[in-house]
């Protein structure tokens, strides 16, 4: 038998977490709206993107490590919570998929106070941590799919999730002036859950034929 050789799979496993990350982080809400507005006042924009790329990199580290932990003893419980990561995959999916059908955007109010760096960063860290949607994905469903993957694979699926939040957030603060008037259409995000949708499925087969037929 062929020794088994992680260094042929960093790849894909890196993709997979990058593309679930992705997944999970783009859509209409306070946090991406928050970003978006510092990057379009040009305040303490580095700091609010590193702030929340580092946050959402310790809770996914943290959940797949954590979950890899508690699940390496149990095979019947870690199957048992793969399914239900492939089944919230489905479903998420098929939301982002419904919520292409109707006609939304990102609003964004740059008027007000400028705000101080400690003021920006408690913010951001109200929009991030106090979510309980961002415990379910990044510790919950990030941790329970990261901890399938062999040991030295794990940090691989952990770093590919991580970098989606750091491009994401990088874009969003950074990129703003150009995205803005674009993530003003609804036309965009739609195309965007449309994307979402089929990249849930797609993942949710994976993680489907992982669990029956180890692949």
């Amino acid at each position: 038998m062929t020794p088994f050789d992680s260094s042929d799979f960093v790849w894909p496993v890196f993709s997979q977490g990058m593309l679930l990350g992705l997944g999970l982080i783009v859509a209409i809400g306070a946090q991406n709206a928050f970003v978006l507005r510092q990057g379009l006042r040009r305040e303490h924009v580095g700091s609010v993107v590193v702030f929340c790329a580092l946050a959402d990199a310790l809770l996914i580290t943290a959940g797949v490590l954590g979950m890899a932990q508690a699940l390496g003893e149990r095979p019947a419980l870690s199957q048992a919570l793969a399914l239900g990561g492939a089944a919230f995959l489905a479903v998420y999916g098929w939301r982002a998929l419904q919520r292409a059908r109707q006609v939304s955007a990102l609003d964004v109010t740059t008027t007000g106070l400028r705000l101080s760096r400690g003021a920006a960063l408690a913010q951001a860290a109200a929009f991030t941590l106090l979510n309980p949607h961002v415990y379910l994905d990044t510790v919950l469903l990030v941790g329970s799919i990261g901890a399938q993957q062999p040991v030295p694979l794990q940090g691989w699926f952990a770093a590919g999730a991580s970098s989606a939040s750091l491009l994401w957030f990088g874009a969003l603060g950074f990129g703003a002036r150009w995205l803005a008037p674009w993530f003003a259409r609804p036309r965009a995000w739609q195309v965007l859950d449309e994307l979402i949708g089929v990249t849930m499925w797609v993942l949710s087969a994976l993680l489907v034929r992982h669990v029956y037929w180890g692949l």
